[in-house]
């Protein structure tokens, strides 16, 4: 499949799925109250679709390369801070799982595209 549009790339479909799940979960209990970790991570899981919808539009492999590695570093920051989540008891472990592989996820599919991306200069 040809992509003609942002919304076309896999990493950015995940990363967009990882955003919604990471707002759902921010919203409700103490995660909800902690206003400096909700937001945080509700911006570091919105990073990972912007900087591939930013990239995008950047006119060459390598510029797009450098905001996909951006995307990558944000999946990784999210999954930091689900730690302090877990720690803190904001999520259950099984949350705290389902989110890091979403966020694992995102970063396979974003390091697979800068492979490609940097092959095909």
């Amino acid at each position: 499949m040809a992509i003609t549009r942002f919304e076309d790339i896999e990493a950015w479909q995940v990363g967009r799925t990882l955003t919604k799940r990471v707002y759902e979960c921010t919203a409700v209990h103490d995660f909800a109250r902690d206003y400096g970790l909700k937001d945080q991570i509700q911006r570091a899981a919105g990073s990972i679709m912007h900087n591939i919808a930013e990239g995008f539009d950047g006119g060459s492999h390598p510029e797009f390369a450098r905001f996909l590695t951006y995307a990558v570093r944000s999946a990784t920051e999210v999954q930091s801070q689900l730690y302090v989540a877990l720690d803190l008891r904001y999520i259950d472990q099984s949350k705290f799982d389902e989110l890091y592989e979403l966020a694992a996820k995102a970063k396979a599919k974003t390091g697979a595209f800068i492979k490609y991306l940097r092959s095909t200069k």
